[in-house]
């Protein structure tokens, strides 16, 4: 695989280069020990591709995940302990969800990274929500987010978001004082 845009969202170029040039060398290193061929085997069962090989993001969330390890890269997850102060005092609370938790793909010094081959609405979370709870939690300093180019995300079921289209989001909606840097790397094929 290989990297084929680079985006800087409040200064996550300058951060992450800066600060762990290293640890870019060895997420560029992990992303082009990827061979994305040997994942292209699930078979679409869509009205508007049948039978078309498609990318297993599944598959390829693994091989990312083999890749970091190898470097000793590991996921923080943090257990969520929801707060039950903010129900009406005579609310029965039914159910309540125990061992609830949060969980960022990857960690290393302090910095974060998240490998999304999902719909569009988690990149956004990783980027404005998670990486900014993990930084508040001590866990990250800043953050790298490795997403699909459009190209590489057709060949994927419907719904995965790409890189193009998260990238005009985060311009259009701009930066906010809780947001920390991060990296936006477009990945293709």
């Amino acid at each position: 695989m290989k990297i084929a845009g680079i985006f800087s969202f409040n200064k996550g170029k300058k951060e992450v280069l800066g600060r762990y040039p290293q640890l870019y060398k060895e997420i560029e290193h992990v992303i082009a020990s990827i061979d994305s061929s040997k994942y292209k085997t699930k078979v679409s069962k869509e009205k508007t591709m049948p039978g078309k090989m498609l990318y297993n993001p599944m598959a390829l969330n693994g091989a990312f995940k083999k890749s970091f390890a190898k470097h000793g890269w590991a996921a923080v997850r943090v257990q969520c302990d929801y707060p039950k102060k903010y129900f009406i005092e005579d609310y029965k609370i039914r159910s309540w969800n125990r061992g609830a938790f949060r969980e960022m793909d990857f960690v290393k010094e302090k910095l974060g990274v998240e490998v999304q081959f999902g719909k569009y609405a988690f990149m956004v979370y990783n980027v404005c929500a998670k990486m900014t709870i993990f930084h508040n939690l001590g866990h990250i300093d800043c953050g790298v987010e490795i997403v699909p180019v459009k190209a590489f995300a057709d060949e994927m079921s419907t719904g995965v978001s790409y890189y193009e289209q998260f990238l005009w989001d985060l311009e259009a909606r701009g930066v906010a004082d809780i947001d920390i840097p991060v990296l936006i790397l477009g990945i293709d094929a």
